[in-house]
Order: structure tokens, then C-alpha cells, then sequence
């Protein structure tokens, strides 16, 4: 990666002897924990689905449950942590995380499983939303900070892929109880990890204030659009476009106020940078292309070609090891040599030819008509993602580089809850039409995700023509 996130003030050394290596690990892992979860659920959908009764639609709400007040609180939970001090936030966002993993493993119905994974979402929330600030203050060298970057990036990405061989496997050896208990030796082992190694960096003061009413506007209003698209078939259409016309409002409420307030969680001036805008909304469109993906390829290789949960998760396993094994060794060095913008450019067609060919998938396939569209996929991520982190950065202003870089991670779930549910919905309601004409099982269930795949490649267009639009350098 090219760019780096802002300069800190100063320097942060850890309050012990170890070296800053050791706290970039601890931050990877328990950035790790709270990706991980993000997507360990996907494999295990159908156990949860017999177990607890879920329908179709309402089954997205295991994951959109936990993406949606991850994506809703992160501007909160960074500027709380610019006040109390970002080792702090840190090692609470694990605490609440590690205990809402409990209830959520402990859960036996449909209400108390989603609102553990609330609870889940806000603690991973508190957690992330302060790892990029403490990162670039322990690396403020731009060699450094860029590597430590890159590491980083490289986590997260394999970890929301990983997450899927990870369900399955612990689903079918255990139950789908486990994807969530694992998570408490785990969660322990990196809070007492952090409270040894991080070091304490002492915030500005409540007294500085947080934007309590903002964050509650635009979480309700991503919360009231998400669930817009759920259900969109099981109402009429005035109801359907009262719900949408009642999340704009929110949506318009949070923009008045963050116009307004004197500490805001939202600078509107940043929105002006066609870099940093273009990036954001390309990463919306980007991110909603790869968890359909995620979730709908899942579901097509158990219900369509009958894999269980293990030989499911083991099918995903070559996406994150060709994301892993490229973004580290190839993307910085393609992005140094043809710069970000050719960099993102060759990611999105690989990642718009991937779902193509993966739109083409029948109801009498085989794993070889998966296969090659994910790996391009998984190439085309690998390649993307961090030339477009840097173009959003490169977008902000220094004193801007912190709020830049929460924007950036809520996009990145925003775009994931949308998709998420808009191609979860289109599925089921196409399945749905079919069953009810009197078409068999398998091929109404293909045909449904074959139309989500169809329209996630057009997503994935839209993310093409977006970033050429926007994004192309200017001449000097």
C-alpha cells in the first residue's frame, strides 16, 4: 500500500519491554475474533435454520444482527475512544464481544440468538474501530506503517474467507453452537494479551463529547433499510415504500445533525473529496458483490450440489490462501509498479468475470464450475482491496485520517449488510415463485441463486464504472 493513514502526534511504545510487533499481533488477533464471526456463520445457516425454525428471509438476520450495529456504532466507538483512551475501548470491545459469544452458543430461539449477536456486533464495534488509530500511532514510520498495514489488511480478509472453512468444520465435528463458544478461550487468551502488551494511551476527556444522538440516527436508519429488503416480500408495497421512505428520513435527520453538532461523528466536508467519496461508494458495491458471495455460493454447494458443513467450509478453503498468499506478496509491489488506480481497475473486472461465470452455475453441476470463478474472485479482491484503501486515505486530510479510516470501515459492513440481504431476498422470493409453479426443489433453488449471481455481477459492474469514473488520478 502506497499511502498511510495520517501521521499521529507521536509515537506510542508499549508500557513493557516487547517489541511492537508483538502488540500488532495482539491487535490482528482480536481484529481476527471479531471478522471471523462476521462470516462463521454462513456454513452453519441450514444447522441453525432445522434447529431453530428460521424462514428463508429471516434467516439473513443471524448475520445482519451482528454487521448491522457493527456498522452503525464504529464512528461512535472511535471517537469514544479518542476520549477514553483507545486501549481501553479495545480491551472492553473484547469483554462484551467474548460474553455475547457465550449467549449466542448458549442461545435456543430465534429472539435470543439475534440479540446476542447485536450485543456480539457492538463489541466488535469497540474493538475495530480503534485498531487502525492505535496501529498507525505504533508504526509512524512510512516503510513501517505500511507493512503493519498490510499485515493487517491481509488478517482481515483472509479472516471474513477463513471464517466459512471454520463453520463448517467446527458444525460438523460439534454443532453450530460451537462457532460462537470457540470464541471465549480465544477472547480470554487476547484480553489478557492486550491488558500485558497494548500500552495505555490516555484520551482527550468525555468532557470533549460524542455524538450520541448521530450514531443512534444512522443505525436506525441502516437498521430500518436493511430490514426494508428482508422482507420486502412478505408485505404490500405501500408498506414497503412507507418502511423506505421512513429510513430516509433518519438518514436525512443524521446528515441535518452531523451539519449541526458541535463534536459530529461524520465531517460532512470530508464528502467533498471525490477520492475519498468514490473510494467509499466503490467499496459499498465491492464488499456487497463478495459477501453474496460468501453467503449465496455457501447455500448453493448445500442445497444444490448437497456438500455438508465440513466438505462445504473445506470447498472455501482456497479463497483465503489466494487471497492471503497474493495480497501479501504481489498487490503492494502491482500497486507500486502500475499504480492504485490500474491496480483497482484489473481487481474489479476479476472480480465481475469471477461472478459471471459463477451466474452460469446449473443445477446439475459440480464443484468445477465453483472453483475457477472463485479463485478469480479471490484474485481480483486480493488485488483491489489495498490500492482502494489507499485511494480512500489518500482522500482525507491528515487531521481527517481517523474519521476517514472509521467512514471506510463502515462502508465496508454497510455494503456487506446490503448486499447481504438484497441478494438473500431476490433468491428466496425467485425459489419461491418457482416451488409455487410447481417446479422441483433443486432446480428452483439453483435457478434463485443463479438470479442473485446475475445481479450481483451487475453490482460488481456498477463498482467497475464507479471506480473508473471517480477514481482515475488527475494530471498534474
Amino acid at each position: 500500500m502506497s499511502t498511510t493513514t495520517g501521521t499521529p502526534a507521536a509515537p506510542v511504545t508499549t508500557s513493557r519491554t516487547y517489541p511492537r510487533w508483538a502488540s500488532l499481533a495482539v491487535l490482528c488477533a482480536g481484529a481476527l475474533m471479531t471478522i471471523l464471526d462476521g462470516t462463521i456463520v454462513t456454513v452453519a445457516m441450514p444447522a441453525v435454520q432445522r434447529d431453530l425454525g428460521f424462514s428463508g428471509p429471516g434467516l439473513a438476520w443471524v448475520v445482519n444482527a451482528y454487521l448491522i450495529p457493527f456498522g452503525g456504532l464504529l464512528l461512535l466507538f472511535g471517537r469514544l475512544g479518542d476520549l477514553v483512551g483507545r486501549k481501553r475501548m479495545f480491551t472492553a470491545g473484547l469483554a462484551v464481544f467474548t460474553a455475547a459469544s457465550v449467549a449466542c452458543g448458549l442461545a435456543t430461539s430465534q429472539g435470543a440468538l439475534v440479540a446476542a449477536r447485536a450485543v456480539q456486533g457492538a463489541g466488535g464495534a469497540m474493538t475495530s474501530a480503534v485498531v487502525l488509530g492505535m496501529l498507525v500511532s505504533l508504526f509512524p514510520e512510512p516503510r513501517e506503517q505500511a507493512r503493519s498495514i498490510a499485515v493487517f489488511s491481509a488478517v482481515g480478509s483472509v479472516g471474513a474467507t477463513l471464517g466459512t472453512f471454520l463453520g463448517g468444520a467446527l458444525t460438523q465435528a460439534l454443532s453450530w453452537h460451537w462457532i460462537f463458544l470457540i470464541n471465549l478461550p480465544i477472547g480470554v487468551a487476547a484480553w489478557l494479551a492486550a491488558v500485558r502488551i497494548l500500552a495505555r494511551e490516555p484520551g482527550a476527556g468525555l468532557r470533549r463529547g460524542a455524538d450520541g444522538p448521530g450514531a443512534a440516527l444512522v443505525t436506525g436508519a441502516l437498521m430500518l433499510t436493511v430490514y426494508v429488503i428482508v422482507g420486502s416480500g412478505d408485505r404490500s408495497t405501500s408498506a414497503t415504500l412507507l418502511l423506505a421512505a421512513l429510513a430516509l428520513a433518519l438518514l436525512v435527520a443524521f446528515t441535518v445533525r452531523q451539519a449541526r453538532a458541535e463534536h459530529p461523528l461524520l465531517r460532512l466536508r470530508m464528502l467533498r473529496s471525490r477520492t475519498l467519496s468514490g473510494a467509499n461508494g466503490v467499496q459499498i458495491l465491492m464488499i456487497a458483490t463478495m459477501y453474496g458471495f460468501q453467503f449465496i455460493g455457501a447455500l448453493y454447494l448445500q442445497r444444490v450440489l448437497g456438500y455438508g458443513e465440513l466438505h462445504t467450509g473445506l470447498a472455501f478453503l482456497p479463497a483465503p490462501l489466494a487471497i492471503g498468499v497474493l495480497m501479501l506478496g504481489l498487490s503492494a509491489r502491482m500497486t507500486g509498479r502500475f499504480g492504485a488506480y490500474r491496480v483497482l481497475l484489473a481487481g474489479l473486472v476479476l472480480i465481475t468475470v469471477g461472478m459471471a461465470l459463477l451466474s452460469r452455475a446449473p443445477a446439475g453441476g459440480s464443484y468445477s464450475d465453483v472453483l475457477p470463478p472463485m479463485l478469480l474472485m479471490a484474485a481480483g479482491f486480493a488485488a483491489a482491496m489495498p490500492p482502494l484503501t489507499g485511494l480512500a486515505m489518500a482522500g482525507a486530510r491528515e487531521e481527517d485520517a481517523g474519521l476517514a479510516s472509521g467512514l471506510f470501515n463502515t462502508t465496508q459492513v454497510v455494503g456487506g449488510s446490503l448486499g447481504l440481504a438484497a441478494l438473500s431476498t431476490l433468491a428466496a422470493s425467485r425459489t419461491d415463485g418457482l416451488l409455487h409453479a410447481g417446479a422441483e426443489s433443486v432446480p428452483a433453488t439453483a435457478a434463485g441463486y443463479q438470479l442473485a449471481f446475475r445481479v450481483a455481477t451487475v453490482i460488481a459492474v456498477a463498482a467497475l464504472g464507479l471506480a473508473a469514473a471517480t477514481l482515475r488520478p488527475r494530471r498534474a
